[in-house]
This record gives structure tokens, C-alpha cells and sequence, in this order.
């Protein structure tokens, strides 16, 4: 089953509530200049004059200046925390809102296809931070409690909806998924979010009427909500032994870009730079 023994969180940049890479940037380079100037007094005693001329004790300059160091950046570095989140949060945010496919189960979170889409992103030059709030084992009910915490949260100009795996693995009724899914699209629009609408599809052994009609439901919500829709987030990659675990369901790292690659397109028709 899609279901695993963790959940992931927000993965981040693509996922976590920290800061990114490039925005920590600055105060990493205030602490290596500030480091830098704590170490240029050799290691051997400097003794100040004015303690000799007043005849008071010796104290080496070298056990100062690491003080005073230590003092500049409990002053500076919060500030430059804080500077460096508030500019990340004022880029544009896409939330991914999935389940074990997107939150990487049994994939290193560096190596999944969110964290992938995230560089991709920057080297294509658009703004966006992406947010991964997706949890593995996750349904379409369990997202839907989710969803309106992190729009409130994240404000996203973009909600990628990866779900329904684990609705139809359970054999839920497809009237109650196709709730879910409604809600969470009318919630997100809105929000003033652009929705992207992941498709799956359920083996055979499920029956082949109500496999049908659970990937159909796809086509119809995208039709209905005139949604951007991926027909088979697994093309290419679920009938590939070499690009699943174990398990036959996960895929591999080996098949992140591929993922990535089968959400891509109808991404593109959603994104601004």
C-alpha cells in the first residue's frame, strides 16, 4: 500500500519550516567574517599597555576578542535570521499535498521529486518556494481536514493535489472521494490558488469497473474545475521492476525524475515567473 511507518512533513525549502540554502546565505557569511576577524590575533599572549602601565593583572587580548565575537553575533545573526525568512516567505509558495509518492517514503527527502521540482524551478528561473505538505499513508479525507491550515499558512499561488492512492487501495467509494476532491479544489480556488490535479490509477485485481471509474474521476474533476491534469502520475515508472522498491508500489530515487518529469507539463501551465 501506499502507506508507510513515517510521515513527512514540509520538505525545505521543499519541505521544511526552515530557511533555505540560499537565504541563510548572508548570516553564514557574517559568521565566517566574524570568525575570521576573532582569529587573526596570533595565539600567543598580547598584553594590553594600559594594564601594564596601571600595574594591573595581565589579561590576554586573545580571550577578549572570541567574547566580544560571540556578543556581535548574538546581536547580528537573529536579525539576519529573521530578514532571511521573511524574504523567503514573500516568494510565491506551491503547495504539494500528497501522500507517500510525494513525501518520499523510502527515498532520501534531497532525492525525491519535490525536492527536484524545487531545483528545477530555480534553474529555470521562477521565484517559487515550494512547500511539502505531503504525508505518507495519506487519503483524500485526511488532506481535506489539512488543506485550509496550509493555505492559511503558506498562502500558495499554486496547490499540487497528489492523492487518491490510498482511497482506492482501501476500496473507498468513489461518491466520498469525489467529495474530497471537490472540496479541497473549491477550497484552494478560493484561496486564489491555481489547483493541479494528479491522476492515479488502481490495479485490475481491484475490479475492472471500479478501477475505470476511479481514474475516470480525474478526467471529470479536471474537466469540471478546468484544472491542469496529470492522467497517470506512475507513466512510465509503476510497470518498471528497476524503478520500484521492494514493495511494488514506491517508486526509487532512481525514479524521481521521471515523476517529476510526468508532473511537468501540466505545471507549466500554471506557473509565472
Amino acid at each position: 500500500m501506499l502507506m508507510s511507518r513515517f510521515e513527512a512533513g514540509s520538505l525545505g525549502k521543499s519541505g521544511t519550516l526552515g530557511l533555505s540554502a540560499a537565504a541563510s546565505q548572508p548570516a553564514a557569511s557574517v559568521w565566517q567574517r566574524l570568525l575570521r576577524l576573532s582569529l587573526r590575533t596570533p595565539r600567543s599572549f598580547r598584553f594590553s599597555a594600559a594594564y601594564r602601565t596601571a600595574g594591573q593583572p595581565v589579561r590576554p587580548t586573545w580571550l577578549i576578542r572570541p567574547a566580544v565575537t560571540l556578543w556581535l553575533l548574538g546581536l547580528v545573526l537573529p536579525g539576519l535570521v529573521h530578514a532571511a525568512a521573511a524574504q523567503d516567505a514573500t516568494r510565491d509558495a506551491i503547495v504539494v499535498l500528497g501522500d507517500s509518492l510525494s513525501a518520499g517514503y523510502g527515498v532520501k527527502l534531497d532525492a525525491t521529486w519535490v525536492a527536484l521540482l524545487e531545483r528545477r524551478l530555480t534553474t529555470q528561473g521562477y521565484g517559487y518556494r515550494v512547500v511539502n505538505a505531503s504525508v505518507s499513508g495519506e487519503t483524500t479525507g485526511g488532506a481535506r481536514g489539512r488543506l485550509p491550515r496550509a493555505l492559511e499558512l503558506h498562502k500558495p499561488s499554486i496547490v499540487v493535489l497528489e492523492l487518491g492512492g490510498n482511497d482506492g487501495l482501501r476500496g473507498l467509494p468513489l461518491k466520498q472521494v469525489r467529495g474530497n476532491f471537490e472540496y479541497m479544489i473549491e477550497q484552494a480556488q478560493a484561496a486564489k490558488a491555481k489547483v493541479v490535479l494528479v491522476g492515479m490509477r488502481m490495479p485490475p485485481n481491484y475490479g475492472a469497473e471500479y478501477a475505470d471509474q476511479f481514474h475516470a474521476l480525474y478526467g471529470e474533476l479536471a474537466k469540471k474545475y478546468q484544472l491542469p491534469l496529470v492522467e497517470f502520475f506512475l507513466d512510465g515508472v509503476a510497470l518498471d521492476d528497476s524503478l520500484m522498491q521492494a514493495d511494488g508500489i514506491h517508486p526509487t530515487a532512481a525514479a524521481q525524475p521521471k515523476l517529476l518529469d510526468n508532473l511537468w507539463p501540466a505545471l507549466l501551465k500554471v506557473l509565472k515567473k
